[in-house]
């Protein structure tokens, strides 16, 4: 019609972004599509992470259903590639198969789970004649960490008893070594729960690792004679000679060299860092340097590294065989066998494992003729990680590892090889001093980029996971990473070399200055003013979103990864928008925490619970704690006290918190909550919410938030949900007595 507007053919507004959205995404995706394999370990582990997440135990079957729906879903859209149909077929294919792998992480987790089930105790034993067989040593500080199996506990059944008991000894016994069969009395208690929500769950990581019970000696164990019965079965004895190995080689290396430094190099060559001294790990973790205390990569390159230049370099001295055979083929098989010698001596942390793995790989690649490492070869390891031990992907040991070596490759594989291939273009032109100068100052500048590259991508697992960050760590890591890979780690290769002839000694006296030198750095960095900077907890969203966004922006090539960035700024920021409780309880009832005004924790007694404290002030971003008034208000006016127990006011809620059960008449009249560390044996009906010493018995430590408008309650075991590592303490699992 005549001056009528035609009404537009096009999309509206919405619809035409969204299939301009799509269109980018399809086109990126088919340019990367070699990328693609590499997301499969993320969707696995996106699947391990949902069956810790979930409240309850799942079942086996929906873990089948899913990844047999999503095969089918990929074979369906395989199908119609081949009879010739273009829609949407790639993006089924695609989302089939990492809906597969999310059920394989899934299933992989409640197999996991159902295969390492084992008894847990149920309630802390009096003090009692235990006996069993040493499965592993670890010398500690002040004394000795023992890992008993064949237990006996007296008034537990054998069907009853943990398959392993750790027990620790305060003192150090030197005739104490694994395979014997030792006796002495303890007291012993379930694996213990987080001291608060949403911090370590100690007892889900003995649970995979079969330790039903912990403890401490009351005095020095005996030796005993071995039971009579049933021979051990020969995997037995050849893992309990491989934990005496371990332990035997390290006794000698912290014995040859002594004092403080001692432990330290027992730690870099067998990887057992419990003997080194409370001030050395301090001063290395606030210094950026507590992973050279873990075997990692980085000490498999250097001991594999020197294996594999040592073998070739020496064959290359003999023409007849450098001429004829291919002896890089055969350092790469002596590099591996090191690396299969060195993971059996250093132990089966995650670290170590992805170590080994990819350094398996890479000399592998070798033997192939093949790319020696790439993303590739990362994502194998972690597959293989996430299939044998899942339940890894929740410690920082995986975390860390992952994140760092997936940036570090990232970076390098793409700006760093055409670098590098820039500065040899030019190496005609250097005189051999310019060259050299060059290759020094090469060196310097790859282990900074190196150490800000892993501590950007690190940084927030070391936020979430210890609430502390290392601000100097650039400045150790130029020092300490040189000096140990030029000189320590040499020196432990000659040291493990010369250990079958006892002749170590000329390696570890210089190995031991080599330590020395390290200590200082590590000590001398962390003496720096605000040297090491304490944050409060992150919540889970910010970790998920902030590792998304890393992975987008590392996984892929094209410019279109940038779109990381922006995910990862999301994540950062969600990091401080996680409320800090106002008032804990811990769930043996002898400490309460207040929350000040300015965010200081006020703590009810400084002496008791100190590990709980020590967890509560750790998350709270703090290191010191105020004490409770003897009586009158706090500095803030928050909190009144007396001899029975205290007020507690914030944000317009009353909180009664009582020692005593004389107060609880009172407090039961006016409190919005009362919380107990006695029983409330009468009707306590006023209040919104109760929770008093049974509750804590429980449930575990409690947190609550004051609010306005209402009160929110948060036990341990309700954080924890219904899994099987959860002890059941009782069938009442409510948080607290609540209206």
């Amino acid at each position: 019609m005549t001056g009528e507007a035609v009404p537009s053919l096009a999309s509206p507004a919405p619809f035409g972004a969204l299939s301009r959205f799509r269109a980018w995404f399809r086109d990126n995706a088919n340019e990367e599509r070699d990328r693609w394999p590499l997301f499969a370990p993320v969707a696995m582990g996106c699947g391990v992470g949902l069956y810790f997440a979930l409240p309850v135990e799942p079942d086996l079957w929906p873990a089948v259903v899913i990844a047999g729906a999503g095969l089918a879903l990929a074979l369906s859209g395989l199908q119609r590639i081949r009879m010739g149909a273009s829609r949407w077929t790639g993006g089924a294919v695609v989302l089939g198969l990492m809906a597969a792998l999310l059920g394989v992480g899934l299933g992989t987790a409640k197999i996991r789970t159902l295969i390492v089930a084992a008894p847990v105790l149920e309630r802390r034993t009096p003090p009692v004649m235990v006996g069993g067989q040493i499965a592993s040593v670890e010398d500690l500080p002040d004394g000795q960490r023992l890992i008993l199996q064949n237990a006996t506990i007296p008034d537990v059944s054998a069907d009853a008893t943990p398959v392993h008991v750790r027990v620790s000894l305060r003192s150090r016994e030197q005739n104490l070594r694994p395979g014997q069969w030792v006796r002495f009395r303890a007291i012993l208690g379930p694996p213990p729960a987080p001291a608060m929500p949403g911090a370590y769950d100690f007892a889900r990581a003995a649970y995979f690792k079969s330790i039903g019970a912990v403890g401490f000696a009351l005095g020095h164990a005996t030796v005993v004679a071995p039971p009579s019965g049933e021979p051990p079965s020969f995997w037995n004895r050849a893992r309990l000679w491989k934990d005496d190995l371990r332990h035997s080689i390290a006794a000698r290396v912290s014995k040859g060299i002594g004092g403080e430094e001692g432990p330290v190099a027992a730690a870099l060559m067998t990887g057992q860092q419990g003997a080194i001294s409370k001030d050395v790990v301090a001063a290395m973790r606030n210094s950026g340097l507590a992973h050279l205390l873990a075997v990692s990569g980085f000490h498999f390159v250097m001991i594999c590294g020197i294996v594999f230049w040592a073998v070739r370099a020496a064959l290359a001295l003999i023409p007849p065989l450098a001429l004829r055979f291919p002896i890089k083929k055969w350092a790469a098989v002596a590099g591996l066998l090191s690396a299969l010698a060195y993971f059996q001596i250093t132990g089966d942390s995650i670290a170590t494992q992805r170590a080994f793995i990819m350094i398996s790989l890479v000399f592998i690649a070798v033997l192939a003729e093949r790319t020696a490492i790439s993303m590739r070869t990362l994502a194998w390891a972690a597959a293989i990680v996430l299939l044998v031990n899942p339940e890894s992907m929740l410690g920082a040991s995986f975390q860390l590892s992952f994140a760092a070596v997936t940036a570090l490759i990232a970076v390098y594989e793409g700006w760093g090889t055409s670098a590098l291939e820039s500065l040899r273009a030019h190496d005609g032109d250097l005189t051999p001093i310019a060259h050299n100068m060059r290759k020094a100052a090469v060196y310097v500048g790859g282990v900074a980029l190196t150490t800000v590259i892993a501590t950007a991508a690190t940084a927030p697992l070391l936020a979430y996971n210890f609430n502390r960050i290392a601000a100097y760590g650039l400045v150790g890591n130029l020092f300490g990473v040189p000096l140990t890979a030029i000189w320590t780690m040499p020196c432990s290769v000659l040291a493990f070399a010369l250990m079958p002839f006892g002749l170590e000694q000329i390696a570890l006296v210089p190995m031991g200055w080599g330590v020395t030198a390290l200590i200082w750095i590590a000590k001398t960095t962390s003496s720096l003013p605000g040297a090491a900077v304490t944050l409060k907890a992150m919540p889970v969203a910010a970790v998920l979103v902030t590792v998304a966004g890393g992975l987008w922006l590392c996984l892929w090539r094209q410019r279109w990864r940038l779109a990381g960035i922006p995910v990862i700024v999301v994540g950062l920021g969600l990091a401080f928008t996680m409320r800090p409780p106002d008032i804990l309880a811990d769930e043996n009832g002898k400490l309460i925490g207040a929350r000040a005004a300015d965010g200081t924790l006020m703590l009810s007694s400084l002496r008791a619970g100190t590990f709980a404290a020590e967890t509560w002030l750790r998350r709270s971003g703090m290191t010191e704690a105020e004490p409770w008034p003897k009586s009158g208000a706090s500095r803030d006016g928050r909190l009144t006290c007396d001899a029975l127990g205290c007020l507690y006011r914030a944000r317009g809620k009353t909180a009664a918190l009582v020692r005593n059960e004389a107060a609880l008449l009172d407090d039961c009249a006016t409190a919005d909550v009362v919380v107990s560390l006695v029983p409330v044996r009468r009707g306590c009906r006023s209040p919104e919410a109760v929770i008093d010493r049974f509750d804590l018995w429980r449930n575990g430590s409690y947190a609550v938030w004051l609010d306005p408008a209402r009160v929110r309650i948060e036990s341990v075991r309700e954080w924890q949900g219904r899994r099987p590592w959860v002890v059941e303490r009782f069938s009442n699992r409510g948080s607290g007595k609540t209206k």
